[in-house]
């Protein structure tokens, strides 16, 4: 069953979310959407869905310019403030979080966790968006080393945003941080016909990794 939520992330504005899963508990998971959808995206849907079912209370939600039916991403201050909002209302119901979230979504979350001091049990990362697009320099993820807990990068093998060698650079100095490649998966982890996978199929592995990982945090 799915319950849905307004969040006032500023004083009179608010936001939509959804909540999955027994809506209360020891684990949480804050699921953030990416640039170019929102949480009614098929790859929001599908991960809420099959996190909910195996247990966790999971949260979608929308920022402020999805919400309001905007194509352009609020200003970083906006999202962040959006982001901490959903997270407090979360943190509510269970006794800790996992923040995850989409491309731009997870970018977002790693900001929240590094800059608040957020008290977050993890963070999951689907497709990390270290390449702006069209852009060759890779965006500052300095901060991601100040998190001192554990990370997840799951990335596409053929993710021109967040080459998995690249990302790997990350993982290597981040404390507490590991990488798993989706084998042919781009960055919205598509992969081609021929491994003979649909997106259902894509969505059950990257839902599984991310209970594992979640089952295995102290």
């Amino acid at each position: 069953m799915t319950r849905r939520l307004r969040i006032e992330w500023s004083p009179g504005s608010k936001v939509t979310a959804l909540l999955a899963g027994p809506g209360e508990g020891k684990v949480g998971l804050l699921l953030a959407h990416g640039a170019g959808g929102g949480q009614r995206h098929p790859f929001m849907e599908g991960l809420r869905r099959r996190l909910g079912a195996v247990g966790f209370t999971t949260l979608t939600f929308d920022y402020p310019y999805m919400e309001a039916g905007r194509r352009a991403p609020d200003q970083p201050g906006r999202l962040l403030e959006c982001h901490a909002a959903a997270f407090d209302r979360l943190a509510e119901r269970v006794d800790a979080v996992v923040v995850a979230g989409k491309s731009m979504g997870g970018r977002v979350g790693g900001h929240f966790v590094a800059e608040t001091g957020s008290a977050a049990m993890a963070l999951v990362f689907w497709g990390y968006p270290l390449l702006p697009i069209g852009k060759s320099e890779p965006r500052d993820v300095s901060h991601l080393r100040s998190c001192r807990i554990p990370m997840l990068f799951i990335q596409g093998e053929r993710d021109r945003m967040g080459p998995p060698e690249m990302i790997r650079r990350i993982t290597d100095t981040a404390p507490h941080a590991a990488l798993e490649i989706v084998a042919d998966a781009d960055h919205g982890f598509a992969v081609p016909k021929r491994t003979g996978l649909d997106r259902e199929a894509i969505l059950d592995s990257l839902a599984m990794t991310t209970e594992a990982f979640v089952a295995g945090l102290d």
